[in-house]
């Protein structure tokens, strides 16, 4: 795997709106749990987490300041929405209906490798904001300016 999910697979809900996690990510997704973590990005994606890899993720959420209404908004979506999930003996996993509703997610999907996590886009979502993503300026964002292909 080489330390990491990455790559893009294309893949498609069924008619129940589960989704065939990609072979060859299976056995590093699970990582010797039964299930994988599910939940709604402020962005309108479905974030798809080996449970080890979630844990830390959930404690710095459940920590964001109560006071502060984007990160209460953040919290109610990252934690809001968090799902345990088991894939089935073909390695599809349900999508509940309010996380497809989240993302929009209907039939055609894009999975997208993160690092620790993958993204699910909606294919249509996902076109949209890469093309304006690739559409607007060539200057990279703050923080990775010195960055170099």
């Amino acid at each position: 795997m080489g330390g990491g999910f990455h790559g893009a697979a294309v893949i498609t809900l069924d008619a129940k709106g589960r989704v065939a996690i990609p072979t060859r990510h299976r056995e590093a997704l699970l990582d010797g749990a039964d299930s994988l973590v599910l939940t709604a990005h402020p962005e309108g994606c479905v974030l798809i987490y080996p449970e080890a890899e979630w844990e830390p993720v959930r404690t710095r959420v459940e920590s964001f300041p109560a006071f502060n209404p984007q990160a209460s908004w953040w919290k109610r979506l990252l934690l809001g929405f968090e799902e345990h999930v088991k894939p089935d003996g073909s390695g599809r996993v349900l999508l509940s209906p309010a996380l497809r509703l989240h993302a929009r997610l209907e039939r055609d999907a894009m999975m997208v490798g993160q690092g620790r996590y993958f993204e699910l886009w909606d294919s249509g979502v996902w076109n949209a904001k890469l093309g304006q993503a690739l559409g607007g300026s060539t200057t990279p964002p703050a923080g990775i300016e010195d960055f170099s292909l």
